[in-house]
């Protein structure tokens, strides 16, 4: 599918508005990202050589991986094929417009055997915020409008690796919860971010005060803790793949095992009884 016949979830003009607005001190969502990154990596006994990152912070991923090749998100990436050995899909991919084309590329940018990680936004990101804003603009407005990027539920957020052809899919989430003073401390951090509403079909003007208001309200009531402040969740999700090899450990074909699984676990086989079929 073309770019040109894609649904548009994503403005990219009010994206990277937004990115441009953020502020390098606010980026712990990206310092999450960068520290569950390193961790996987030092977890995987090999050495890369080659390494892309893609990413909308480009000066931030740089300067953890000053020797890695830094590419922009967009729709079509910036990645020679068959060159990697890495490739780091930085907290990007909840604003692609076709998340799958995203990881295919990333997998035809791959060496034979090359790794692929991908960490961004999921499902669980800001639900009390969403269902406050939903619930506030249809007591005031009488309606709904498109406020937060969807995202993708870790239930089924392996199979885009497998759409997209990578071997040994692994999907895990790893929640977050960070407080605020009330709700507009929160989306105030969100512009910070670079995170804020970049949606194709979001309402261009100025939110209504007495929404935002109605919005603070129902949050406070329904999300605030014990320190009296109000909590916000952030789910970060990691998708790891590798590339396709024929060294990688392959599954045996069906009827070819040599041993019976009741040997292996000392059990006793209790033979089914077909005599009512």
């Amino acid at each position: 599918m073309s770019a040109m016949t894609l649904p548009q979830i994503t403005d990219r003009t009010a994206l990277l508005r937004n990115r441009a607005r953020a502020k390098p001190e606010a980026l712990f969502l990206q310092d999450v990202a960068a520290d569950e990154v390193h961790e996987r990596l030092t977890e995987v006994n090999r050495t890369f050589t080659s390494v892309a990152i893609v990413t909308g912070f480009p000066d931030f991923w740089a300067a953890h991986y000053p020797d890695a090749t830094i590419v922009s998100d967009q729709e079509t990436l910036a990645l020679a094929p068959d060159t990697y050995d890495l490739v780091v899909h930085a907290m990007c991919l909840h604003w692609a417009n076709d998340p799958v084309g995203q990881l295919v590329q990333a997998r035809h940018a791959l060496k034979p055997d090359g790794l692929l990680l991908c960490t961004f936004l999921g499902g669980q990101t800001l639900h009390e915020l969403r269902t406050s804003l939903a619930e506030a603009e249809a007591i005031v407005t009488g309606g709904l409008s498109p406020r937060v990027a969807p995202m993708g539920e870790i239930r089924d957020l392996g199979g885009l690796l497998q759409r997209a052809g990578f071997a040994m899919p692994v999907a895990d989430s790893t929640p977050l919860t960070a407080s605020y003073a009330n709700a507009f401390h929160l989306m105030h951090d969100l512009r910070k971010m670079g995170e804020n509403n970049a949606l194709a079909h979001r309402i261009k003007h100025i939110t209504r005060r007495n929404v935002l208001t109605e919005a603070a309200t129902i949050y406070a009531a329904n999300f605030r803790n014990s320190d009296n402040r109000v909590d916000a969740t952030f789910e970060i999700i990691t998708l790891t793949g590798w590339a396709p090899d024929n060294t990688q450990p392959q599954p045996l074909r069906p009827g070819s095992a040599k041993a019976r699984l009741a040997d292996a676990l000392g059990a006793k086989e209790v033979p089914l009884d077909r005599s009512n079929d």
